[in-house]
């Protein structure tokens, strides 16, 4: 399985597809499977590039501070190694983050920015809602548990649950049969985003951008929606109605349809 050296640590990545390269930076937690229902449709036109962040998958997770600036580097370097010289560049939560920064610190990477369930310097809200995820994962001693009884219900609408129990159950399924981090590297993954603060930086990105949030989502809520962009020049926002924290899943078919659109538009 591919992994290269970069940055001081090993990386695993796949790659699916053909056409111009994207990059796919996982959330949270999670490793690079969790864009499974995007990659099925980007990899039609897209060379897809799924990574496993420091501290989750298969890659490195030394110890030390985490920082989404330090993930950012971790990411340009991972593209050197790759020879992935500019690439559409996408994440979700603390992939988008990690994407901000990439797209600051190293602009002549990102061709085009895409921007889900984002935020630009973590709030005392977001902050109590991770810490009781930090709290959650060491009672249980299990990330695995805390991402299914913890994130999930930030993640989906009450309204998910009631209709779609067993698509929320497959769900948990496939976290199970992930390689999920041990819970030393969730702290250490999750103190990134209580560190985040991209504000300053937002104003330096000059890759056309996608901003998209889930109208129902409270831990990175339309709240942010503003600051981000009007710093960012070239930026278009996306509101789920019906979605929560991760679209991705709970609106897949119009969530691909409306990102897929703007890669596209962005292509050439």
């Amino acid at each position: 399985m591919p992994t290269v050296q970069a940055n001081g640590i090993d990386i695993y990545y796949e790659v699916q597809g053909e056409g111009e390269p994207l990059v796919l930076i996982p959330y949270l937690a999670a490793d690079q499977a969790c864009y499974a229902f995007q990659v099925a449709e980007y990899a039609k036109h897209f060379t897809c590039f799924t990574v496993d962040l420091r501290g989750a998958g298969l890659s490195g997770k030394p110890e030390g501070t985490y920082t989404t600036e330090l993930l950012a580097d971790d990411i340009a370097a991972f593209m050197q190694a790759a020879g992935v010289d500019r690439a559409h560049v996408s994440g979700l939560s603390l992939g988008a983050a990690t994407g901000m920064w990439l797209a600051a610190r190293h602009p002549a990477r990102v061709k085009s920015l895409s921007l889900h369930s984002a935020w630009p310097k973590t709030d005392p809200y977001l902050r109590v809602v991770v810490e009781g995820w930090q709290i959650m994962a060491q009672a249980l001693g299990s990330v695995t548990d805390m991402v299914i009884k913890g994130i999930f219900p930030w993640c989906f609408t009450p309204e998910l649950y009631a209709a779609r129990p067993e698509y929320i159950e497959s769900l948990a399924d496939f976290v199970r049969s992930r390689p999920m981090p041990p819970v030393d590297a969730l702290l250490r993954q999750s103190g990134a985003v209580l560190s985040h603060d991209a504000q300053e930086a937002l104003g330096s990105i000059q890759a056309p951008t996608q901003l998209t949030f889930g109208r129902h989502d409270m831990a990175t809520s339309t709240r942010f929606a503003d600051p981000i962009r009007t710093a960012i020049t070239d930026c278009e926002l996306v509101v789920f109605e019906h979605c929560a924290h991760a679209p991705i899943y709970e609106d897949v078919d119009g969530f691909n349809q409306q990102t897929l659109a703007f890669l596209q538009r962005h292509c050439g």
